[in-house]
């Protein structure tokens, strides 16, 4: 039995927002690669938040958010699970506090599994703070 994934409303058309939709996620490697080349990261005991801005920088679109976690984590089974939990803390965190202008990595660690998910969420909040990723206030 499998459980059902929240989907976009039919009636209005508008993105679930308890989701990370597809198009908000880093799309291609070279995505990757140029947010990891900005040198601009932040570790934390249960995972790595780079960041860097988005080139073509659209203010309106959504953050764009790519997870990765290696080998390293455990076989197949934790590092999906690692997965699920860094695109949940990104639905909750990265969803409503960053900047839409940026590309984040969620880097997945052997700590994501263990940590406590709220001290993750707190942890990720700093880190974005740290890297001046969070959106400027508007006076």
């Amino acid at each position: 039995m499998t459980a059902a994934i929240p989907s976009d409303s039919p009636s209005t058309g508008a993105p679930s927002a308890r989701r990370v939709r597809p198009a908000t996620r880093l799309p291609e490697r070279k995505d990757f690669l140029r947010v990891q080349a900005a040198g601009r990261k932040q570790v934390a005991p249960g995972f790595i938040l780079q960041t860097a801005p988005r080139p073509d920088a659209p203010v309106s679109g959504p953050a764009r958010v790519g997870f990765t976690v290696s080998k390293k984590v455990g076989d197949s089974v934790r590092r999906n699970r690692a997965r699920r939990r860094l695109r949940a803390l990104a639905r909750q965190t990265i969803g409503s506090l960053a900047r839409n202008d940026w590309d984040y990595v969620l880097i997945g660690r052997k700590g994501t599994l263990e940590r406590d998910f709220a001290k993750m969420a707190a942890e990720l909040t700093n880190a974005l703070r740290r890297l001046k990723a969070l959106p400027e206030a508007t006076p």
